[in-house]
């Protein structure tokens, strides 16, 4: 048994994802849902595992409007482009798994700001930043609401069988985006583009007969590096992990 301080991991999690843990905001929007702010994720694949309570996901796509019960043992996904609001319905607790290192964690999220705020790149960044410290539970509220402002029309336009809206708010956060790729493209070759390169590695050192690579064999555990942490969907908390990205900005 491993007694004393644990040294930070030096390997990354499986296929280099991101996590982090939620408690889902319980503050009210106009619309009497409690719950998160709406937002896509631009190249990322995201899923909650629920780990406690009871809650949904509502879900805005080509496929329409969606709204997915949400219970223990619940496991969620959803690919880029999907707009995803998850709603509380009595101490939901979830463990996201991110794709590319954690990614929606670092910028790859836009949130679906009426079509004003999302064409004016200094005012979005103004309603989506977060304060430190003192304020920022205040900046959290507004934005949620602000989040699903905007919302709730592509969703009235969805279910009455215009895409237009929601095409476009998809347009408006690519533009919105496309100054961080060059970052982003660093983040995923330096996070999941190595770790599935390592592995073709170790497949090829295994099909020669050569299992050198088991040498490095060890074990590893993590707490989290902050908690309660204002993030997109509730109270966060998070881990610093190797390949994992920096905290979003937004909270």
């Amino acid at each position: 048994m491993v007694s004393g301080p644990v040294p930070p991991p030096a390997a990354p999690l499986p296929g280099a994802v991101g996590l982090s843990h939620l408690s889902a905001y319980d503050w009210e929007a106009a619309d009497g849902v409690c719950g998160g702010s709406p937002h896509l994720h631009l190249v990322c694949t995201e899923a909650y595992v629920v780990t406690g309570g009871r809650g949904a996901v509502q879900t805005l796509s080509p496929d329409g409007y969606r709204d997915t019960p949400l219970e223990p043992g619940t496991v969620a996904w959803f690919t880029p482009g999907t707009v995803h609001r998850m709603v509380q319905g009595g101490d939901l607790r979830v463990t996201v798994l991110m794709q590319n290192s954690g990614l929606p964690e670092a910028g790859d999220a836009v949130f679906t700001f009426p079509t004003e705020v999302l064409a004016d790149p200094d005012r979005y960044a103004g309603a989506a930043t977060l304060p430190a410290g003192a304020g920022a539970e205040a900046a959290a509220r507004r934005r949620r609401d602000l989040a699903v402002e905007g919302y709730l029309v592509l969703r009235e336009a969805l279910v009455a069988g215009d895409a237009g809206p929601y095409r476009a708010f998809q347009r408006a956060a690519a533009l919105l985006v496309r100054e961080r790729v060059p970052l982003w493209r660093e983040l995923w070759r330096a996070g999941a583009l190595a770790a599935a390169e390592r592995t073709g590695a170790q497949l090829d050192a295994l099909a020669a007969g050569d299992a050198a690579h088991l040498g490095a064999a060890s074990a590893y555990r993590a707490e989290p590096s902050r908690r309660g942490g204002y993030g997109m969907c509730g109270r966060r908390d998070e881990y610093a992990l190797p390949g994992v990205t920096v905290p979003y900005g937004g909270g």
